[in-house]
């Protein structure tokens, strides 16, 4: 199972601490902060696969941070889950409509919320509920490190498998090369960004062999990205 990034933004620390526990325990990279500043930068250095987001905590309110990582391009599909003593319906109205993707009132059961997590994941970001990856014709087995197209295996170096599972887990976003880097090859890179040509250049001749369409698209001066329709 591909694990997912996960930034807990609750300043009680006895619950922090429980939710840290379970959610490592069913594999998820957690990130912690108790204050609404710190979240928003936190999320903008690498966006996380998921946001748990207490409605009252330190600096910004829960409220105001949900509405900033809407706005920001690099969180507004990051799915939101608010975690509110709130129960009152207004105030869960208000937290749907400033964007959060689901609500859930204290007190909770962590299996619960695990629960609700997961099958928030599973409606976005299928990608990181399973061990298969496909799209197209492409199939990409993430334990077994085996990419099939057209049900023929493809022979690929670690990086072009890499880069690939980035774009499978993200089909039709276009990324630039930078955020590629950031992504595939991680924050302390120093590579070129024209390495990032090469390696699309060589996952490209993999894929497409035998004259498949290709569907690694080019966006001019703006990155690449898996897709069909070009």
């Amino acid at each position: 199972m591909a694990k997912a990034r996960m930034l807990l933004v609750e300043d009680d620390a006895s619950l922090a601490e429980l939710l840290v526990w379970h959610f490592t325990r069913e594999h998820f990279d957690v990130q912690h902060t108790i204050d609404g500043e710190e979240a928003l930068l936190m999320a903008k250095e690498t966006p996380p696969d998921i946001v748990l987001l207490d409605w009252m905590v330190e600096g910004i309110s829960g409220i105001e941070v949900c509405r900033r990582l809407r706005r920001a391009t690099e969180t507004q599909n990051v799915p939101i889950i608010m975690l509110t003593a709130r129960g009152e319906e207004e105030d869960r109205v208000r937290g749907l409509e400033t964007g959060a993707d689901d609500y859930v009132t204290k007190p909770f059961s962590p299996r619960e919320l695990v629960a609700r997590v997961g099958a928030v994941l599973r409606r976005v970001r299928p990608a990181l509920a399973g061990e298969q990856l496909t799209y197209a014709d492409l199939e990409m087995d993430t334990v077994g490190h085996k990419v099939r197209r057209g049900g023929e295996v493809i022979a690929l170096g670690p990086t072009e498998f890499r880069l690939l599972k980035h774009f499978l887990e993200h089909p039709g976003h276009v990324f630039s090369r930078e955020r590629l880097l950031d992504s595939v090859w991680g924050h302390d890179s120093d590579i070129e960004s024209r390495t990032v040509d090469v390696h699309i250049r060589r996952l490209r001749k993999a894929i497409n062999e035998g004259g498949r369409p290709d569907i690694i698209r080019t966006v001019r001066s703006a990155g690449y990205a898996l897709d069909t329709g070009h």
